[in-house]
């Protein structure tokens, strides 16, 4: 399974949210990351990026809104409690990695 994670210079939620990517692979080796910058409009349309930071499972976001752009600007991502957050959290890392492994491509 590949994740990138894709993101914009200095993007304040980058670091943190690598760090949680961490967390929620630990013990697996059927995972590859990778990071990527991406700096132009036509690099996050190319690349599938909804916001910085962005996760793909596979070349999949599999926490994008079906309503979301392609965008340099910064993220939210939508909490269980209907909130927003600049990123997800480890649990739900693992849930979309799990739903991946299981469904294959298109799933999350």
């Amino acid at each position: 399974m590949l994740v990138t994670l894709l993101s914009v210079p200095g993007c304040p939620h980058a670091a943190v949210l690598s760090h949680r990517l961490d967390e929620a692979i630990a013990g697996r080796t059927d995972v590859t990351v990778i990071h990527q910058v991406v700096r132009e409009p036509a690099e996050a349309d190319r690349t599938g990026m909804h916001g910085s930071p962005t996760i793909l499972v596979d070349g999949t976001d599999p926490f994008r809104r079906p309503d979301e752009p392609t965008s340099l600007s910064c993220r939210l991502y939508r909490k269980m409690d209907g909130g927003d957050q600049g990123m997800p959290t480890v649990e739900e890392l693992r849930r979309a990695l799990m739903k991946q492994a299981v469904c294959g491509e298109g799933a999350a």
